[in-house]
């Protein structure tokens, strides 16, 4: 195995996933382009995982398909991403991001160490960019091993937990506000939900971070796609998130 793909399975990669696409991206990195890490789908039955690869430009997601003979890419390049956001779960973690133009884009089923190295990352290589520094490199290149981030991950962790916490707050009193609005309509009383939940003090948009003004329109998108708010209604949300981000 070559030496430059051993470089890429410090968090038990798939092998032969890192293989393939480590030589079909070959033909495709830009002039000056080098790849920082490769993130390994690992569901419970799979043959053909996806992969999702980091490198000092763009973030690239590559999906087999034809039986693995052939691979379709699709590549977001760091300065069109709006923010990064990783949820873990009992099987493996689900990355994901969202761009400038409100594209949401998620990979499900990453293990847990290789999630933690992909957010830390694209974290760092965000904040560089508000720097005009270049991206950081996740390889030693001269001995081939992994630099870990100077990050406190149990902060990463309970980021994750609060970003939970605070959908649940943030659901409860728009689905009931929808569910009074739908039931009004036919004339139907509406059985209020329990007043004993109250959502935490919110505070207002200027005073949150792009993280979680990013996590706030996430919520509001879920709800229209649950048809639990309007479109009218999600557009009026997001027009007074967008200045902020």
């Amino acid at each position: 195995m070559k030496e430059q793909i051993k470089n890429f399975l410090n968090e038990e990669q798939d092998p032969k996933a890192v293989e393939k696409v480590t030589n079909k991206l070959r033909d495709l990195l830009m002039r000056g382009e080098e790849i920082s890490y490769i993130g390994v789908q690992k569901k419970p039955v799979t043959v053909l995982p996806d992969s999702i690869v980091l490198t000092n430009k763009r973030i690239i997601i590559c999906k087999p398909k034809n039986l693995g003979l052939s691979m379709d890419f699709t590549d977001y390049a760091w300065d069109d991403i709006a923010g990064v956001f990783v949820k873990e779960n009992i099987l493996g973690s689900d990355f994901s991001f969202a761009t400038k133009t409100d594209i949401q884009v998620s990979i499900d089923y990453i293990p847990k160490t290789q999630a933690r190295k992909i957010y830390t990352f694209a974290k760092e290589q965000l904040e560089m960019l508000k720097e005009g520094n270049a991206a950081p490199s996740l390889i030693n290149e001269t001995e081939g091993q992994w630099i870990q981030p100077q990050v406190d991950e149990p902060e990463v962790i309970e980021e994750v937990e609060t970003e939970e916490v605070t959908h649940f707050a943030e659901l409860i009193p728009t689905a009931q506000k929808a569910l009074a609005e739908e039931f009004t309509s036919v004339e139907t009383p509406v059985e209020p939900i329990a007043e004993t939940v109250k959502p935490a003090a919110e505070k207002s948009l200027s005073e949150l971070t792009k993280d979680e003004l990013f996590d706030k329109l996430q919520n509001y998108k879920k709800l229209l796609d649950n048809g639990l708010i309007r479109q009218a209604e999600y557009d009026n949300l997001k027009s007074e998130i967008l200045p902020y981000l």
